[in-house]
């Protein structure tokens, strides 16, 4: 009679709960999320599930109800829930890319149509262009099945085999992977590993790692990522500045993977009228692309690192700090990327980074030779160090602009660790 009872009660306690009065506590206060997923919007579309992946409103915003510092806040878990959910999707995207209502994406990968390459004499330590795409009729990472994840990675395993050329390779599931090959993956850096928080609440980290894995061509220049934060992360990279080349091998890469699993499968990628590529999260809508160098920019860092990142936005173009490749961290070594996705083609955001990335290494040289003059007398930060003793104005005013005869070393080079940190002695 008790459990009888208990499970009555139940049933009218799941009905309240999806009463007005399980409007969620949005942790992310300043969030998008926040401002657009109001009291009236969550009445009227917390109830719904989406047909592809059973995807709910609330499994969307988990990550701005859960944390206080997210920014969007909001991941779909499959291509319904961006036409489901769509009073809440639609404002979100346009505030963030900063695109119309009525906005339409247009998608080129027109390799030929790009003018120029990276200036060779740049410092550049490597290219890394990245793409997202999804197949449609699978869900998203965040809301896609045990069956479905599975699926996609037994059609790409097919996809992987008939790879030719400089594309062919081998995958690696991360199911079952043996050490020695787990290893060379990590050494390579191309390994992705579970544990982000942002991907667990978002519900990217279910049944880890089933149905996941990579791969990469004979030469690792062209890798792809199955079933991380997208169904697909398309990567081609290189040493040095080649960004022409970089793209070409994406833009095959990424055609050949269109072409296989459509010949499999009948399948293609998830392409919007309006949002372009579909993606887990929608800052990535559009082009989903990232392209990026590490490149050396000592100028612009003794003319300061806010004020690159204030030009960098004048070119379009996003600075990170990076620890370098596997030569080593310079102190003055920039990830330079394309800051857009949504609302510009592949051609325009690659010929926007060539461009721009240019236009730094040429301001960057400017920039060097005004250091070289008498008011460059560096911030030591180890003050208490031998060096911030001994290098004195009146002697650095004598020696900085001298290059050494074997090695073309300078004065500024042999302190740059004094300069850099605040440990030395």
């Amino acid at each position: 009679d008790g459990v009888n009872k208990l499970y009555e009660e139940d049933l009218e306690l799941q009905k309240q709960s999806q009463t007005v009065d399980s409007f969620p506590k949005i942790l992310s206060e300043h969030s998008l999320v926040a401002k657009h997923v109001t009291k009236e919007k969550w009445d009227k579309l917390s109830g719904h599930k989406t047909a592809t992946a059973g995807f709910t409103l609330a499994k969307a915003i988990a990550c701005a109800v859960e944390f206080d510092n997210q920014h969007c806040g909001i991941y779909a878990g499959d291509w319904d829930s961006y036409k489901d959910f769509a009073e809440v999707f639609d404002p979100i995207i346009q505030e963030y890319h900063g695109i119309s209502a009525d906005a339409k994406h247009t998608s080129d990968m027109d390799f030929s149509k790009i003018t120029g390459n990276i200036n060779p004499e740049a410092p550049v330590h490597s290219t890394r262009i990245r793409v997202g795409r999804s197949i449609d009729g699978f869900g998203l990472s965040p809301g896609i099945t045990k069956e479905q994840r599975v699926g996609v990675e037994d059609l790409m395993k097919k996809a992987f085999g008939k790879f030719e050329g400089e594309l062919a390779g081998e995958y690696f599931p991360l199911t079952g992977m043996d050490e020695a090959v787990r290893q060379q993956l990590v050494d390579d850096h191309f390994l992705f590993m579970s544990g982000d928080r942002n991907l667990q609440v978002a519900g990217m980290e279910r049944d880890w790692p089933e149905g996941r894995g990579i791969f990469h061509n004979k030469d690792k220049t062209f890798l792809v990522w199955v079933n991380e934060e997208d169904q697909l992360r398309i990567i081609s990279m290189e040493k040095k500045g080649d960004v022409l080349g970089v793209f070409k091998r994406l833009a095959s890469g990424i055609e050949a993977v269109r072409n296989t699993v459509k010949e499999e499968s009948g399948k293609d990628f998830m392409l919007d009228e309006k949002y372009g590529y579909v993606h887990s999260c929608p800052t990535n809508l559009g082009t989903g692309m990232r392209a990026s160098v590490h490149i050396d920019l000592p100028g612009w860092t003794a003319h300061g690192v806010d004020k690159l990142k204030a030009r960098c936005e004048e070119l379009a173009l996003q600075p990170r700090g990076t620890r370098g490749e596997s030569g080593g961290q310079t102190g003055h070594t920039y990830d330079i990327s394309n800051k857009h996705r949504l609302g510009y083609s592949e051609v325009q955001l690659v010929q926007t980074m060539i461009d721009g990335v240019n236009k730094l290494y040429e301001e960057d040289l400017e920039l060097q030779k005004q250091s070289q003059t008498v008011d460059s007398f560096p911030k030591i930060l180890s003050e208490h160090s031998l060096v911030a003793k001994h290098v004195t104005k009146e002697k650095w005013d004598k020696l900085s602009g001298h290059k050494t005869a074997t090695a073309g070393f300078t004065l500024a080079k042999a302190i740059a660790c004094a300069v850099e940190f605040d440990n030395q002695h």
